[in-house]
This record gives structure tokens, sequence and C-alpha cells, in this order.
């Protein structure tokens, strides 16, 4: 338990950041009309991609015994490869109502 206030000591501003850009996200999308979310769900791929080296980062720069750090770069990877997937496949999708289909 020592662990987790000795991190949330060291990395508060980040703490701070990451919580303001989530209420920025979700302001900034859900004024976003209906019809642009799925160009828009392709495009945040290329974000997911950065969070997903990140967390690689985090996870290669943590002490092996801090679980903490380990378990938050896990978390990371596992969310930001669920992004990427989804985005894949809402983008085949959108991409297949464009094909001419066969008779």
């Amino acid at each position: 338990m020592d662990t987790f206030f000795v991190f949330f000591d060291k990395y508060l501003i980040l703490i701070y950041l990451l919580i303001f850009t989530i209420i920025l996200g979700f302001e900034v999308i859900s004024k976003v009309p209906t019809v642009l979310h799925t160009p828009l769900m392709s495009g945040a791929n290329a974000i997911s991609g950065v969070v997903i080296i990140g967390a690689i980062l985090l996870v290669r720069a943590a002490d092996p015994n801090d679980y903490f750090s380990l378990g938050l770069g896990f978390f990371g990877v596992v969310l930001g490869m669920t992004n990427v997937i989804g985005g894949f496949v809402v983008t085949d999708r959108m991409l297949e109502m464009f094909k001419k289909k066969k008779k």
C-alpha cells in the first residue's frame, strides 16, 4: 500500500493531466456529429498506438518489484490494443459499405 502513495506523490501532476485530458476528450467527442464518429474512430488508432508505446516503455522502465507500475503498464497495453482492434474493425465495416456488391 505504501507503494501506491509513493507513486501518487511522484506523479501527481501527471495524474491531474490524465484526468484533465479525459474530461477534455469527452467534451470534444460529445460535440462531434454522429455521422463523423466512424471516421474519427480510424484516426484514433494512431493515438492508441502512442498509448501502447508509452505503456510498453512504462513496463520496461519499472522496477520488477513495482507491481503498481507494471499493472498500470499492462492495463494501458490492453486498453490501447482493444481500441486499435476496435478501430480497425469499425473502419473495415465502414469501407465494406462502399464496395460494389457482386451479382
